[in-house]
């Protein structure tokens, strides 16, 4: 990943670390990269979540598009998904998104997407930081006619929702379902979308005041909606983050279904009818054991990738898998979405009860979370660590110890100066015991430095 974008974008504080300037050179490289590369002017599309700075930023952007004679078209607040979908199918040259996702509303983000709906390759990425760090000589103006257009495209999200509405085989008329919409970008999308599908919807957190997104509430703060479905007597919950490319399920008892269960739901039902490739599923290393036992008992095979949706989009499409995610509640229904789609995911859980007739509950019921126990270790050299004899014997005799009741996983963060150490098992004391097993071995061979 380059200075700025990283596996999601350009993130981080609000007029800090991501500044108005910062948008603005980014408009202003990429209106001027596209007209070149097409040789025409080029039509980008912006969608923003709920923050405050989202429409500083918003508005810088196009201004730098149009600047460099390119022309900025405006869905206004919508979600991640929603931008990926009009770019792809809209014939835009890219699409951004403004947002920080499950982050506080103080960080901000910017999201590109290429024609395709999908994250932007790193080459341009690079070459856009390049200019942003003035090792790129100043771009031409636009001036007279050339200068681009602002354009509102509230309608995009119109046909969004549409298309939302057609994805389901059936009418979720009479069923209770309960919304979370971290008062982001789903605020106006998510009813809109089920109220037109015929369920009784009930709506939680959808009044955003530009502070308030993600604040003790939506799929990171669960617990919300959990006790909302259990006093309401709803028969099912539906969690999204601030820009609603994840969606964590809450079934008829109040219990989180996370999205490692998701999966483990999507998988048997799309074996069952035959949309499943190579019956694989694409997970990525953190994925909990549980969802391993769980697939290998249903002949479900799984293929693991680096933490993060990019990587698993990419394993995706490079080998034809049309369903993968995290256990985080980014899932991606390759035959419906580009990216997580918080909505999708909902609706196609929806599809699955409503076919079955089978409450939630019921059908995670052969998936089981093993205890998971996750130490972040600050060490001298990562790299060196990883690779300390001493180091890797402990972790083969974790392994060894937990046979096929668990599993271990060391990693280094790609973030942060520390390692990972993560292990899970039958019992929490055996999973933190094989996590304290690796560490005494770093702090043993004189590579440990504290342990967050």
């Amino acid at each position: 990943m380059g200075k700025y974008f990283g596996t999601d974008g350009f993130r981080g504080r609000a007029g800090e670390v991501l500044t108005a300037e910062h948008a603005f050179k980014t408009g202003r490289f990429l209106g001027w990269y596209y007209k070149n590369k097409e040789g025409r002017t080029a039509r980008i599309v912006i969608g923003k979540d709920t923050r405050r700075s989202s429409y500083m930023y918003e508005n810088a952007l196009a201004a730098g598009i149009t600047s460099s004679g390119s022309d900025a078209y405006l869905l206004h607040v919508t979600t991640t998904p929603c931008v990926s979908y009009i770019t792809r199918t809209e014939d835009f040259d890219m699409g951004i998104m403004i947002s920080a996702s499950h982050n506080p509303f103080f960080d901000n983000g910017i999201k590109l997407l290429n024609h395709e709906g999908e994250k932007m390759d790193d080459e341009t990425q690079e070459a856009c930081e390049q200019y942003i760090d003035g090792l790129i000589p100043e771009l031409p103006y636009a001036t007279g006619d050339d200068i681009g257009k602002t354009i509102d495209f509230y309608s995009g999200r119109n046909r969004y929702i549409g298309y939302l509405t057609g994805i389901p085989m059936y009418s979720f008329e009479k069923t209770k379902v309960a919304l979370d919409c971290s008062n982001g970008s789903a605020w106006m999308i998510a009813r809109a979308v089920f109220d037109a599908l015929g369920a009784k919807t009930y709506v939680i957190n959808a009044e955003p005041d530009g502070t308030n997104i993600n604040r003790n509430c939506g799929s990171t703060h669960i617990q919300g909606l959990c006790e909302y479905v259990r006093e309401n007597k709803v028969d099912v919950g539906f969690a999204f983050d601030g820009d609603a490319d994840r969606c964590l399920a809450v079934d008829e008892n109040g219990k989180e279904i996370n999205g490692d269960k998701i999966m483990y739901i999507a998988a048997l039902y799309m074996k069952r009818h035959n949309m499943l490739p190579d019956n694989t599923v694409v997970t990525t290393v953190m994925s909990n054991f549980g969802l391993y036992k769980a697939l290998d008992e249903n002949g479900i095979h799984y293929e693991k990738t680096k933490v993060g949706d990019r990587y698993v989009y990419e394993c995706m499409k490079e080998k034809g898998y049309l369903l993968g995610g995290e256990q985080s509640g980014h899932v991606i229904f390759r035959k419906y979405a580009h990216t997580g789609d918080g909505m999708v995911t909902a609706l196609m859980l929806m599809n699955v009860m409503m076919e079955s007739h089978l409450p939630l509950s019921r059908l995670a019921q052969g998936c089981e979370m093993y205890p998971q126990v996750l130490k972040n270790v600050e060490v001298d050299d990562k790299k060196i660590t990883l690779s300390c004899e001493e180091v890797q014997k402990s972790v083969k005799e974790a392994e060894e110890a937990l046979g096929d009741r668990g599993r271990v996983l060391l990693r280094a963060s790609g973030t942060e100066p520390v390692l990972r150490v993560m292990a899970e098992a039958e019992t929490d004391e055996e999973a933190e015991a094989s996590v304290d097993h690796i560490i005494e071995a770093m702090r043993t061979s004189g590579h440990l430095e504290k342990i967050r």
